[in-house]
Order: C-alpha cells, then sequence, then structure tokens
C-alpha cells in the first residue's frame, strides 16, 4: 500500500478517501492536511491541546522609561542578546534621549570584549555596542576595579565606555534616581 499525501493512517474512511483524491500543491497540502487532522480529533483531544485558553496579544505604549542593566556574562552570544534588548527598549521606548535612558553597567566576564587590544577579535561586537550608543539613549558604564581584576586600565578601553569606582555603587545610586533594575 503506498503511503497518502498526509501520512495519515489509512484505517479511518476518510483517510481513504483523502489518499485517493488528486494532491494538492505545497501550502494547499499543508492546509488541507492540517484542517483534517483538526476535524478528526476528537473534542476532547482538541481542548487537551489548550487547556486553558490561547493567549491574547495587547497593545501597549512604551515613554519615559530609565532602565539599568547589571551585565555579568561571559560570552559574546549573551552579550550581543543584551544589546539586542536595550536597543528594542530604546526603540519601543521611541529612541528619545530626553525622555528615555537605559544605562547598561558591565562588571564581568564580559569587559575583554570591550578592550581596545581586542578590537580584532570582537570588532562586530564592538560595532554594535558602539552604534547603540549613537541615538544617546544608551550608555555604557564599566566597573573600574573589575576592568583592574582583568588587567585593564581606562586607557585599554573603548572611549564610547565609561567608567564608573564601583558597579554596585553604580547600580544602587542610578536605582536611587527612579531607573528601573534589569539584569
Amino acid at each position: 500500500m503506498r503511503p497518502n499525501a498526509f501520512h495519515l493512517p489509512p484505517n479511518r474512511p476518510a483517510c481513504r478517501a483523502l489518499a485517493k483524491t488528486r494532491p494538492l500543491r505545497s501550502g494547499g497540502l499543508m492546509l488541507a492536511g492540517l484542517l483534517l487532522a483538526a476535524t478528526l480529533l476528537p473534542e476532547g483531544a482538541r481542548a487537551a491541546e489548550a487547556p486553558w485558553g490561547h493567549a491574547q496579544a495587547v497593545e501597549q505604549a512604551y515613554a519615559k522609561q530609565k532602565v539599568v542593566y547589571d551585565v555579568t556574562v561571559g560570552s559574546e552570544s549573551a552579550m550581543r542578546s543584551v544589546i539586542s534588548r536595550a536597543m528594542l527598549l530604546a526603540d519601543l521606548n521611541g529612541s528619545d534621549p530626553f525622555d528615555s535612558k537605559i544605562v547598561i553597567v558591565l562588571h564581568g566576564n564580559e569587559i575583554p570584549f570591550f578592550a581596545i587590544r581586542n578590537g580584532a577579535k570582537y570588532r562586530e561586537l564592538m560595532q554594535r555596542a558602539q552604534s547603540a550608543t549613537l541615538s544617546g539613549v544608551i550608555e555604557f558604564r564599566m566597573c573600574r576595579l573589575a576592568a583592574e581584576s582583568h588587567g585593564f586600565e581606562p586607557e585599554a578601553i573603548h572611549g564610547f565606555v565609561t567608567l564608573v569606582p564601583m558597579a554596585d555603587a553604580e547600580i544602587v545610586r542610578l536605582q536611587q534616581e527612579g531607573y528601573a533594575y534589569m539584569r
């Protein structure tokens, strides 16, 4: 017996009838298969797929947010994710430097990414980080103590980064100024 177009068990009458019909083209085939599968499922099985119903999306406007990201990551992909999240948040807030501010405080194993001597190795990541600061909404601040523990003085770090005495103290200070804390 040849497999039918939908790879459904041919033991049901509806499946046998469908297998004998002319196959539909790509998108139509998939849609027809999904519709058939949904109608063949007992009502209880369909309810079990979504026992709490389905999520609803709401439209939400964001503006005038001040956020501090507490960053200690160890991989390029994790740092790229932080930058992407901050950039998305800036966009959702209208990217207005007078109304919104995002400060990314660095104090972990991501510090070497921002070192001038590692520029060639992390060029793409640093271009992304620097371009995130161009609107004036996003700033990078780095813990000077953490940088020194990694062997870096201020002049060894890219110029779009500001070194602060201590990350924890800077995060607390920003929270006292009304910045929301993000990790």
